[in-house]
C-alpha cells in the first residue's frame, strides 16, 4: 500500500518562489475551499506532474513554470511502501528527476524513460491511467473509466489485478519469439548450407576417385613419350656434335693451307718480278751494242755472255714459276675442300644446337606434366583429407540440427505461452473470476447513493444497465448526475478491489469539484455518508466550491487565496 505523506511545491503554475507545503495524512477528511483561480487543484497537476511527469489537468509541461518568475519549479512529494520511505523530486527550468529511498538517491544511470518505469513499476506500481481511476476524481479534464477505450479499460483492470505482468511478459516474450525466429531462421540456413558442403564434397570424392588413375596414366604416358623424345633428341645431338667435331678436326689446316697460298702468291709475285726483270735485261743486250748510262760499246763476248746468261735464268725462273702456280693450285684446291668440310661442320654444330633446344622445350614441357601429375597425386592422396573434412561437414550438420530441433521445441513453448498470455488467456481467467465481486461492489455503492440500477460488467468491460421498468441501457443514456453516480461508485469499488488486492492501493482519496457539478443534494448527502465509512482507512480530500454546505462537514479545512498575483494558503 503506498501511504503518501505530503507533498510541497514552489513556482508551480500561480504559486511562487516560497514553498507550499500540503499534509496528505494528517487528517482523516479535508476540505479545500477558495475562489476560482485560486489554486485549489493545483496540488493535483504538483502531485501528478510529481509521481508521472505530466499534470491532471491539460496543461503542456512548460506552462506549469510560474509566468511571472519563469524558472525554478521544484515539486516534491514523499510516500512509503512498505517499510521504504521515498522522495521523488522533480523540477523544470532547470529539469529536475531523483528519487531518493530511505534518503539515499537511487541510480540515475538509466535515462530518463527508464527511470520513470522504475518509479512507476518497481516503486509506485501504479501507471497514470490507474492513479486516474483510483486516487483522484475530478470534474475538468477527468476521462471516467465508462468513457475510456476498451484497451485503455484493461490497463487500468489489469494494474489494478497486478496481472500487468503478464503484458509485461507477453513484451518480453514477444520479444524472445522474434530473437528464436531469426535464430531459427539463421541455423535452418546454416543447415541447408552444410547440406550443400557435404553434397559438393562428396561429387569431388567421387570425382576424385574416378578420374584421378585415368588422368595420371593419360600424363604418365604424355612423360614418357616425351621424354623417349627427349632421349632420341639427345642422341641426335651427340652424334652430330661428333661428326661436327670430327669435320672441324679435318677441316682444321684450312687457315694454315691459306697462309701458305698467301706466301705463295707472294713468292709468285716476287718470281714475276724476276722473270720481268731478266726479260728486259735480255732484251737491252739484245737490242744494243752499247751502255746507255755510260755510252761505252758493249763487246759481242760479253753481249753474248750476258745473253746466255739472262736465257739461263729466265727458263728456269720460268720453270720455277710453274712450279710454283702448280703448287699453288693444289692448295687452293685443298682449301676449297677444307672450306667445304668447315661449312659442313657447322651446319652439323647448327643442327645439333637446335636438337638440343627442342629438347630443352621438350623438358619443360615434361616438368609441367609432371607438376600436374603431382598436384592430382597429391589430391589423390589427400583423399583421406577429403573424407575427414566431410566426416566433420556431417558432425556440423547433426550438431546444427540438434540446435534446430531446440530452436523448433523453444518456438512451440513460446507459442503456447504466447497463447496463455494473451488477453484470452490466464489474464481473462483471473479477470473472470473478479468480475462478479466487481459488479456485486459497484451495484452495492449505486443502492448506498440511491441509484437503484442492475449494473454489469462482463469480461471486455462492457457495461449492461438495467433498471425497473426499462431494459438495456448503456453509460451514455444517463443524466450527468447519474453518471456522476456511476462514476463514484466504479471510484470506490477500484479502491476496494485495490485493497482485497493490496496492489494499486493507496491512503489518499482526493476528489476535484465533485459536489460542484452534478450532484445534487440527495446525491452529495448519500456520497458524505459513503465517505464517512470509507476514512477509517483513508484520508478523503475534497476540493469544492460549496463552502455554505460543507464546512461543516469536515474536520480539516485549507482555504487557498490569490494575492498579489502568486496563491497561498491562509492559515
Amino acid at each position: 500500500m503506498i501511504i503518501f505523506e505530503k507533498i510541497r511545491f514552489k513556482n508551480f503554475l500561480s504559486y511562487g518562489n516560497s514553498w507550499t507545503e500540503i499534509n496528505l495524512n494528517q487528517h482523516k477528511d479535508t476540505l479545500i475551499i477558495g475562489e476560482n483561480g485560486a489554486g485549489k487543484s493545483t496540488f493535483l497537476d504538483a502531485l501528478s506532474y510529481a509521481l508521472y511527469m505530466k499534470p491532471f489537468r491539460q496543461v503542456n509541461n512548460p506552462q506549469l513554470v510560474n509566468s511571472i518568475n519563469k524558472k525554478h519549479l521544484y515539486v516534491e512529494v514523499e510516500f512509503k511502501v512498505g517499510g521504504n520511505h521515498y522522495k521523488v523530486c522533480r523540477g523544470h527550468a532547470p529539469r529536475k528527476f531523483e528519487v531518493y529511498q530511505n534518503g539515499e538517491l537511487l541510480n540515475q544511470e538509466a535515462h530518463t524513460k527508464d527511470y520513470q518505469k522504475i518509479l512507476e513499476q518497481q516503486i509506485l506500481k501504479m501507471n497514470y491511467k490507474s492513479f486516474t481511476q483510483i486516487v483522484v476524481l475530478g470534474s475538468r479534464n477527468f476521462v471516467p473509466f465508462m468513457q475510456l477505450k476498451t484497451a485503455d479499460r484493461r490497463v487500468v483492470i489489469e494494474d489494478l489485478l497486478d496481472i500487468q505482468i503478464f503484458s509485461v511478459m507477453a513484451g518480453i516474450l514477444k520479444d524472445k519469439i522474434s530473437e528464436n525466429s531469426k535464430d531459427l531462421q539463421d541455423v535452418e540456413y546454416q543447415v541447408n548450407l552444410i547440406n550443400e558442403k557435404i553434397e559438393v564434397q562428396q561429387e569431388y570424392i567421387d570425382k576424385v576417385n574416378q578420374d584421378q588413375e585415368d588422368q595420371i596414366l593419360k600424363i604418365q604416358n604424355q612423360i614418357n613419350e616425351r621424354t623417349q623424345e627427349v632421349e632420341n633428341l639427345v642422341d641426335e645431338q651427340q652424334a652430330l656434335v661428333e661428326q661436327s667435331r670430327m669435320l672441324a678436326e679435318q677441316a682444321a689446316p684450312l687457315e694454315e693451307v691459306s697462309n701458305k697460298i698467301q706466301q705463295f702468291l707472294s713468292l709468285e709475285t716476287q718470281i714475276e718480278s724476276k722473270l720481268t726483270k731478266l726479260k728486259k735485261q735480255l732484251k737491252f743486250y739484245e737490242e744494243n751494242d752499247s751502255c746507255d748510262t755510260c755510252g761505252q760499246e758493249i763487246a759481242d763476248e760479253f753481249k753474248q755472255k750476258q745473253i746466255e746468261v739472262a736465257n739461263s735464268s729466265i727458263s728456269e725462273t720460268t720453270s720455277g714459276l710453274e712450279q710454283l702456280e702448280q703448287e699453288i693450285n693444289k692448295s687452293s684446291e685443298r682449301v676449297t675442300k677444307l672450306k667445304d668440310l668447315k661449312e659442313e661442320a657447322d651446319r652439323i654444330a647448327t643442327s645439333a644446337s637446335n636438337k638440343g633446344s627442342t629438347a630443352a622445350a621438350i623438358e619443360e614441357v615434361i616438368e609441367s606434366l609432371q607438376a600436374e601429375l603431382d598436384e592430382i597425386q597429391v589430391e589423390a592422396g589427400e583423399d583421406g583429407k577429403a573424407r575427414t573434412k566431410l566426416t566433420e561437414l556431417t558432425a556440423d550438420l547433426e550438431e546444427t540440427n540438434k540446435r534446430k530441433i531446440d530452436y523448433r521445441r523453444k518456438a512451440s513453448i513460446y507459442n503456447t505461452a504466447q497463447i496463455l498470455l494473451k488477453d484470452t488467456g490466464i489474464k481473462s481467467r483471473i479477470i473472470k473470476q473478479y468480475v462478479p465481486v466487481m459488479n456485486k461492489l459497484i451495484n452495492k455503492y449505486l443502492a448506498a447513493m440511491e441509484f437503484f440500477v442492475d449494473f454489469n460488467l462482463d469480461e471486455d468491460f462492457k457495461e449492461t444497465i438495467r433498471s425497473r421498468h426499462r431494459d438495456d441501457f448503456v453509460y451514455s443514456s444517463f443524466s450527468e448526475g447519474e453518471k456522476m453516480r456511476i462514476d463514484l461508485a466504479l471510484l470506490f469499488t477500484w479502491r476496494a478491489i485495490a485493497k482485497l488486492k493490496n496492489s494499486a492501493s493507496t491512503n489518499i482519496l482526493i476528489m476535484d469539484e465533485i459536489f460542484d457539478s452534478s450532484l445534487d443534494t440527495s446525491g452529495t448527502e448519500e456520497f458524505l455518508k459513503i465517505i464517512k465509512e470509507l476514512t477509517s482507512d483513508t484520508n478523503i480530500i475534497i476540493i469544492s466550491h460549496k463552502t455554505d454546505q460543507l464546512l461543516d462537514k469536515f474536520s480539516n479545512v485549507v482555504r487557498f487565496e490569490k494575492h498579489k498575483n502568486f496563491s497561498r494558503i491562509v492559515e
